[in-house]
């Protein structure tokens, strides 16, 4: 029996999962989170289209990557690198419906390094989920 630690994995090292469900439909959710001002909210500033494999980007505050899959209305995968690490690591955002008129957002990022950075990109993604479940409630659904 492994004595792994949580949030370690055999195949892609450390990992952090953040996922709320809000009273909001998928459609809503999801063209949210691919606008302009949803994506500055959950990846940065200065992204726009991250729809099509192999599309590089790079947010103001530098941090760059590509999109490795895109599913409409489903889950946007890419590459993460911010300006001071030395590594890459691997973001999906994912969504689902979670009921009727509830949809269920989820970040997803591994490939950290150890325990330290997990635990750094998980308070990184329950401030980015808070600030995108906020967002969504000032929003006229």
């Amino acid at each position: 029996m492994s004595s792994r630690e949580t949030g370690h994995t055999k195949d892609a090292g450390w990992q952090i999962g953040v996922s709320k469900t809000v009273d909001c439909p998928l459609d809503v959710v999801w063209d949210f989170l691919t606008s302009a001002e949803g994506t500055a909210l959950w990846l940065g500033h200065g992204v726009s289209v991250l729809d099509a494999k192999g599309r590089a980007y790079q947010t103001r505050n530098g941090v760059v990557g590509e999109t490795r899959t895109f599913h409409r209305r489903d889950r946007i995968r890419l590459t993460w690198q911010p300006p001071h690490w030395d590594h890459d690591s691997t973001v999906q955002l994912a969504v689902r419906a979670g009921g009727p008129g509830k949809t269920m957002i989820r970040f997803h990022q591994e490939r950290l390094l150890d325990a330290g950075e997990r635990e750094q990109q998980r308070a990184h993604w329950r401030a980015v989920m808070a600030s995108v479940v906020a967002a969504l409630d000032t929003r006229d659904v």
